[in-house]
């Protein structure tokens, strides 16, 4: 009898424990499984949109998250917590719920010439304005203008990434990568970086700064020191299609093809492959930004 009862108190013992074990399994899962990146994407029909997949495995969770305006979108989106920022060529900035997609101002800003990258830091945009060759600051909050030409004489200016006080800014026309003070526009080293093949996408991991050339002949990812400038590889990623833009999230580096309407994965610290088509059948996808969901 003894037995029977240390038996029976036994199984349900045994089944606590697989259901403490089951429920620590799933808080300890990273959150970068259940991350999100939006892409920007030219379907067709007049606009453009932005789409939300899965960061972890590629599944679309909302192809038409935003619909823009007109198709015109580029390669200017930005996340701050839960608001989306996306340039239109046209000469604006909208700004939307990442969540819902909901528009909260369609011209958030506007006036702009060719508006490209953009980059936030705390409460600050930064937009790169290809048709003026500058850089202007903004409020996120409302949209204010805070130095509209806070960085001049830059040649086709497109994409933008911030390290600490320090603005990077790729600038297409002149191959170079531009390294200003992210507080007073003043210029650390207009030709932080040389030599490239139109620049366009910036991202940076730790202190290596990654600049997609998007230029013919090119095709490619390079990684600098994003304190000397120095090369580490300008090869580190070759055989793309036309690359336009960069995000990171952990040790994987997504960049967005034009040319042949893809998104790939590859490692940010050896520049393997690990996805060339993580996302494919895409028109045009200029934009990318990622978060790990709440």
């Amino acid at each position: 009898m003894k037995t029977g009862m240390t038996s029976n108190c036994r199984l349900p013992s045994r089944a606590l424990v697989s259901f403490i074990i089951a429920i620590a399994t799933v808080w300890a899962m990273p959150k970068s499984v259940r991350a999100q990146l939006y892409v920007t994407n030219r379907p067709g029909g007049g606009n453009g949109v932005v789409s939300e997949y899965n960061a972890t495995t590629g599944t679309g969770i909302n192809l038409r998250l935003i619909t823009c305006s007109t198709d015109e979108i580029d390669f200017g989106l930005a996340l701050l917590g839960n608001m989306l920022f996306v340039t239109d060529q046209s000469g604006f900035v909208g700004k939307y719920n990442a969540t819902t997609g909901a528009t909260v101002n369609a011209n958030f800003i506007t006036g702009l010439s060719v508006p490209k990258g953009i980059a936030v830091l705390d409460n600050t945009l930064f937009v790169a304005n290809g048709g003026s060759g500058t850089v202007g600051k903004y409020d996120a909050r409302d949209g204010a203008a805070i130095k509209p030409r806070f960085i001049m004489g830059l040649k086709q200016p497109e994409g933008l990434v911030v390290l600490g006080n320090a603005l990077f800014v790729a600038n297409f026309g002149s191959n170079t990568v531009g390294k200003y003070d992210a507080r007073n526009g003043a210029a650390i080293n207009a030709r932080f970086i040389a030599e490239l093949n139109e620049p366009t996408g910036l991202a940076l991991s730790g202190n290596n700064l990654f600049v997609a050339n998007f230029g013919v002949g090119a095709n490619t990812i390079g990684e600098y020191d994003a304190t000397t400038g120095d090369v580490i590889n300008a090869d580190f990623i070759t055989g793309l299609s036309a690359p336009k833009e960069l995000a990171l999230l952990g040790n994987a580096l997504f960049v967005t093809n034009a040319g042949d309407g893809t998104v790939g994965t590859y490692d940010a610290t050896t520049g393997a492959a690990i996805n060339p088509e993580f996302i494919a059948g895409l028109k045009f996808p200029f934009g990318i930004a990622v978060t790990s969901a709440k």
